[in-house]
Formats: structure tokens, C-alpha cells, sequence
């Protein structure tokens, strides 16, 4: 496991990159963290060291986002806080995008799909929200 610390905004980045670094073959990515821990922001920061020139938003009503990436590749950013059901994320096509070897995909509330998330090339990201604000990130895969 890897821990890295993000003192401020300013700082996020250089967090975004390293992050990046430990991508390696994994092209699912899930970000843990309670409301308003900064997963979408984070994302947004991976996504501009990745060259996404669009603009990077939480899909929190349609489920998922397309991007592209410097290189044209698709970049599926998911937010799943909003789905009562597993049946949901079935009935479109997950299969598609969590084994796409062309893509990445980056996943906000993992924790309400993990039966179904891949078993290998699968990053952790854990966002933890520190007393002074300061965030503390836990990366594993």
C-alpha cells in the first residue's frame, strides 16, 4: 500500500500524477470516500494530467461520463451513489466499460458494486478527510 497526503488544493496536482505512476495495468480505478471527501475533485486532476480537454463532472444523475485522453483513448468516470438497485448498473452494460482494454475507468461509490467489480486490474484509491482538513490517500490494488 501506498500513502500519500494532500495538504491543500495546490498540492493536487502533483497527487494526481503520482497516482497515475501506480496505474500500471489497471484500468479500474475506485475512489472511497464519504461525501465531500474530494473524489471528483481528484479525478478532475487526474484527468487534466491525462489531457481530458472536456469538462470533468460527477455523473451523479447519468451514471457515467465519457472523456478522452490526450491520446483519443476513452476515459468512463462513474458515480454510483445514487442507485438503489446492482439490477441498475446490469442493465447498462458494465461489462463494456469495466473490461475495455481500450479505456479507464474511474469509479466514485465502488463500495455499493464491489460484487461485481473485476478481480484483477483494479486500483484502490481511499480518501480519507484528516481533522486539520489535509487528505490522506491510501492506495492499494
Amino acid at each position: 500500500m501506498i500513502t500519500l497526503k494532500i495538504e491543500s488544493l495546490d498540492s493536487i496536482n502533483k497527487i494526481a500524477c503520482d497516482i497515475v505512476s501506480y496505474f500500471g495495468d489497471n484500468r479500474v480505478i475506485c475512489f472511497y470516500g464519504t461525501m465531500g471527501a474530494g473524489k471528483t475533485t481528484l479525478i478532475k486532476a487526474i484527468c487534466d494530467v491525462l489531457g481530458v480537454k472536456d469538462i470533468v463532472a460527477s455523473p451523479t444523475f447519468a451514471l457515467v461520463n465519457e472523456y478522452r485522453d490526450m491520446n483519443n483513448k476513452p476515459i468512463f468516470h462513474f458515480d454510483f451513489y445514487r442507485i438503489n438497485r446492482i439490477e441498475e448498473v446490469y442493465d447498462f452494460g458494465y461489462e463494456e466499460y469495466f473490461y475495455n482494454d481500450e479505456g479507464i475507468c474511474f469509479i466514485e461509490w465502488p463500495e455499493l458494486i464491489e460484487d461485481i467489480l473485476p478481480t484483477d486490474g483494479v486500483l484502490f484509491v481511499r480518501i480519507k478527510v484528516n481533522s486539520d482538513n489535509t487528505r490522506t490517500l491510501e492506495i492499494s490494488s
